[in-house]
């Protein structure tokens, strides 16, 4: 049950992260959907009964670092994924802007040289 819990969890994590992307400030990127990254658990040695329950935090924080990492994952990657795009959209911009300069610039020019003729 709890691995099926888990997945769930990983799977509305990802298509969440996919939609809401990260935020750059001051140049640190961070994740914007993702929540806080889970506070990793002291191992306490008291006695038994607080290194058990270390050991039962430590399991939790296993399970919601693995969805928080996954998340970071998933906002970086769409990131990515958006940055490229634009970019490519840029540069096929320019590109077209670029070739037709270049035709206006020699038609222009052969209107010029037959003329000169």
């Amino acid at each position: 049950m709890i691995k099926i819990t888990c997945f769930t969890l990983l799977l509305i994590t990802a298509s969440i992260s996919v939609c809401m992307a990260g935020s750059i400030n001051n140049n640190i990127w961070s994740p914007t959907s993702c929540g806080n990254d889970p506070e990793v658990p002291v191992i306490k040695q008291d006695n038994i009964d607080t290194y058990n329950q270390s050991i039962k935090a430590i399991n939790e924080w296993q399970q919601a670092a693995i969805i928080y990492n996954t998340c970071v994952v998933n906002e970086a990657n769409a990131d990515n994924a958006l940055i490229a795009k634009i970019a490519n959209e840029k540069q096929n911009k320019f590109r077209l802007a670029v070739e037709k300069i270049k035709v206006e610039t020699d038609a222009a020019k052969a209107v010029l040289d037959q003329g000169n003729k």
